[in-house]
């Protein structure tokens, strides 16, 4: 077994890989840019080396460096993680070459599998099913649009190098073909250094259902189930979860046997995902395959408690599988939510900045592999768990120069509602200040209706937010809860507040046992009668909840439980009241005297400004090109400029009909977000 492993790769990858390296007695080396001398991950390494300037292509990907790093250190294997070298074959090969042994598959499995033309032609020859498209390489725009029509719209266009969701788009006319060609060569060349395009037809209303499978360099390989990563936005999952709440066991057992076959066919050896578009009726077609770890391996392992990172280590040092396809067993139901860093009120685009604070929930390691050092070899045991995979901290900086993941919470329970619920309270309980996050879209989604039953495709977002993510509107039975907790904690706050002005009388008589709080446009007469530990809360139609809780003020997280039932909020203090955030919806939540209630409603309501007839950048980035000039008359939904932020560019469009009548920035400018990019008459 190896004595120390350098991870050539960053952030919670970087921290997972530690983590069991560290369980297996082996020194970790980290590596580092510029911009992530503080990071985590450099922390948590036994030692570090730096590798260059933030940009990726100055740093983590030049191979030279992470060669020259290995060197300094002795360290004797490479884990890869995911994204960057994971999956480059001309890497594979230096290591190989230096006798450096690479965490990960063969240098013929990468090139064979890592490119996404040469698989589905393999594919192909082994006659497994495969998606129509066009393998070759397409030369331009206007061949792409041949190409496109003689599939039959809607296609997709991908990077062949691609991976992440980067480099793909989905063209339902030529229109969008042409212009999806190019944006995917831009960012493909700029991501993977490999501008290769390939289209494929699009189908509709499709699973994204993914098999994974561990070989060793002995010929033996099994499969470890699967996972539903059909919750999508812009091609990069969201919300994954294993099992599949859609296959049946046979279907489970003909996608492994054939992922497990194909994989054999190009001699895997290391942890691969191969991937799968599953129709309503249950046929499924190969897609791609992973030649590396995936982002969401942990909903994997906390369904088998299978240490894949471990694993991947073991098979690099020689070792056989110590597992047969008998000996993995599916137990429970786990959910992975991805916590990123990008606004989803501004249509989910990027936000950089310092995370001024950053509380996860506690991870409850009822299991194996909830917090990675506490490894059992089997799969969790207690009513539920919580693991959080994470590479930054409370003060530390979101960069511009990669990838915007923040963290990947995941819950494991016996049964997929209660996995669910699970991650309700958990995302709840997920404190981050200081940037744009997608928690409250991820608390959405854990109670829309068509998640929770299951019956969801890849194009759930699109569907069901198709203008964007405007916030949650609570149910009354929900609002009336918050009221309850909210009125309660009021009083609270009001004791506490007579206490600190001196008066020595009696501070609970003074405190007003009545109260009107006013939420999402709603409003409840209440009565609060405390006792030891809580209060029970009464509304003017008769109805009562019984609150418990010892959220004391200053508190920005107030833990209650409402007839029995946990409910997390998260608390600002506000004139007359909180702001609240609680299962995806962020509101102002007023509570006053009945008096104080009947003078606020006489109050006029301020206006934002108007910015109707501006552009505003959306978040900080780089303006990749303008594509109007003053003058000129735009139309709806035609495109003004393209802002590139965290490796993805961003077309902006013309909401209305206008006149351009200034230009406030030109390619190469960098923007913060709201600055003004164009104005229109």
């Amino acid at each position: 077994m190896f004595n120390k492993i350098l991870i050539a790769n960053r952030g919670e990858i970087a921290c997972r890989v530690i983590k069991s390296a560290r369980k297996m007695g082996i020194q970790t080396v980290a590596v580092y840019s510029d911009a992530d001398k503080h990071a985590l991950h450099v922390k948590m390494a036994d030692e570090a080396v730096h590798i260059g300037p933030p940009q990726a292509n100055q740093s983590y990907i030049v191979i030279d460096k992470i060669m020259a790093a290995i060197k300094a250190t002795g360290a004797q294997a490479v884990h890869p993680g995911y994204g960057f070298l994971s999956e480059n074959p001309k890497f594979a090969e230096a290591l190989d070459a230096a006798g450096m042994a690479f965490v990960g598959p063969p240098k013929g499995a990468i090139e064979a599998m890592g490119d996404k033309i040469t698989s589905k032609k393999i594919a192909q020859e082994a006659d497994v099913s495969t998606v129509p498209g066009y393998m070759g390489l397409i030369e331009d725009a206007e061949e792409a649009v041949k190409i496109s029509n003689e599939i039959g719209y809607p296609v997709m266009i991908k990077a062949s190098a691609g991976g992440g969701g980067k480099g793909m788009r989905i063209a339902w006319n030529d229109d969008e073909a042409r212009e999806g060609f190019q944006s995917s060569k831009n960012e493909a060349a700029s991501s993977f250094g490999d501008d290769r395009i390939f289209i494929e037809k699009f189908v509709t209303q499709p699973r994204h259902i993914e098999i994974q499978v561990l070989a060793d360099g002995h010929g033996n390989a099994v499969y470890l189930g699967e996972r539903e990563c059909s919750i999508q936005r812009r091609n990069q999952k969201v919300i994954e979860e294993a099992p599949s709440p859609f296959l049946d066991e046979a279907t489970r057992k003909a996608m492994g046997e054939q992922a497990v076959a194909l994989a054999k066919a190009v001699g895997y050896a290391s942890a691969g995902t191969v991937e799968f578009i599953v129709d309503g009726n249950k046929n499924f077609y190969f897609l791609e395959m992973n030649t590396r770890l995936q982002v969401e391996h942990p909903v994997t392992e906390l369904i088998t408690g299978v240490d894949l990172v471990e694993q991947m280590i073991r098979v690099a040092a020689g070792e056989k599988l110590s597992i047969t396809q008998e000996d993995v067993k599916l137990t429970g139901w786990a959910v992975e939510s991805r916590l990123y860093a990008e606004d989803p009120y501004r249509n989910f685009l990027p936000s950089i900045g310092r995370l001024t604070r950053y509380r996860p929930p506690a991870e409850v390691a009822a299991g194996p592999l909830l917090a990675n050092d506490t490894w059992q070899g089997e799969a969790p045991s207690g009513p539920n768990a919580v693991r959080n995979d994470t590479g930054v901290f409370e003060g530390g900086e979101i960069s511009m120069y990669y990838d915007p993941m923040i963290a990947k919470l995941c819950t494991w329970a016996p049964t997929r509602a209660e996995a669910i619920e699970a991650m309700r309270v958990a995302l709840d309980s997920f404190e981050v200040e200081g940037i744009g996050h997608n928690i409250p879209f991820l608390s959405a989604v854990m109670d829309h209706p068509k998640f929770v039953s299951g019956e969801m495709t890849t194009a759930f977002i699109a569907e069901e937010y198709p203008d964007g993510f405007a916030g949650v509107t609570l149910e009354d039975a929900a609002l009336r809860q918050i009221a309850a907790c909210t009125a309660a904690m009021n009083r609270v706050a009001e004791i506490r507040r007579t206490r600190v002005s001196g008066r020595l009388d009696n501070h609970e008589r003074r405190v007003d046992n009545q109260a009107t709080v006013t939420l999402q446009g709603q409003t409840y007469n209440v009565t609060i009668a405390p006792y030891s530990g809580g209060a029970d809360v009464s509304f003017e139609d008769g109805g009562s909840l019984r609150v418990e809780g010892d959220w004391t003020p200053g508190r920005t997280l107030a833990e209650m439980t409402v007839d029995g039932k946990p409910l997390v909020l998260k608390v600002d203090k506000i004139t007359h009241g909180f702001r609240i955030r609680s299962r995806g919806a962020d509101m102002k939540v007023h509570v006053r005297s009945r008096r104080q209630a009947e003078l606020a409603a006489l109050m006029p309501e301020k206006l934002p400004p108007d910015t109707s007839k501006m552009l505003l950048c959306p978040m900080p980035g780089l303006i990749v090109k303008v594509d109007v000039e003053v003058g000129q008359d735009v139309q709806e939904g035609q495109a003004l400029c393209t802002v590139e932020a965290m490796k993805m560019e961003n077309i902006l469009r013309a909401e209305r009909s206008g006149v351009v009548s200034k230009i406030n920035a030109g390619a190469g400018d960098s923007l913060a977000v709201d600055d003004v990019i164009m104005e229109f008459e």
